[in-house]
């Protein structure tokens, strides 16, 4: 991902078990995102956060030679995953447990989408997408977007930033 380029990325749970329904994984996410934001690495313009997966829209701020923020990300929250459940919930934690050699629990699937945003036409797209994921039939984790607690709708139909992760699109444009 370049630098200055704004993203719709989508990243999923692995097996795509509901693990985010539970609102003390989700908090992890926010706080994984205040970081990135306060070390100025993104800018976060949109997201949901979904009982399996996330969606976003967002912005590196500079080039990285290490670890991107979406790998800052994913490793972050897998730690904070893995400890949160071994003390909480060990026995959600065995349904993460992989053979692979390099990690001993897998929490993300691998290779998440990042799809590089070119036009205001396809981002005010990819926005409504992500603010209406909640409500569809599927889901109905709400009536209305603005009023699922975990995406930023509410934000953009009341200016409250509940997380204060938000820049808005306007802003950036």
């Amino acid at each position: 991902m370049a630098a200055n380029t704004t993203y719709f990325f989508t990243s999923s749970i692995h097996r795509f078990i509901p693990l985010l329904q539970n609102d003390a994984l989700k908090l992890i996410i926010i706080q994984s995102w205040q970081y990135l934001i306060e070390k100025k690495l993104i800018s976060l313009y949109g997201y949901v956060i979904m009982p399996n997966h996330i969606h976003i829209l967002w912005a590196l701020k500079k080039e990285f030679e290490k670890e991107s923020p979406a790998e800052q990300f994913s490793k972050f929250t897998a730690h904070a995953f893995k400890k949160y459940l071994y003390t909480y919930h060990p026995e959600q934690l065995e349904k993460f447990k992989t053979v692979k050699a390099d990690r001993e629990y897998q929490f993300w699937k691998r290779d998440p989408l990042a799809i590089p945003i070119s036009t205001d036409d396809i981002f005010i797209q990819k926005l409504d997408y992500i603010h209406h994921n909640p409500i569809k039939e599927k889901w109905s984790l709400s009536k209305y977007p603005e009023d699922y607690r975990w995406s930023s709708a509410n934000f953009y139909e009341t200016g409250i930033d509940e997380f204060n992760i938000i820049t808005h699109y306007r802003d950036s444009f």
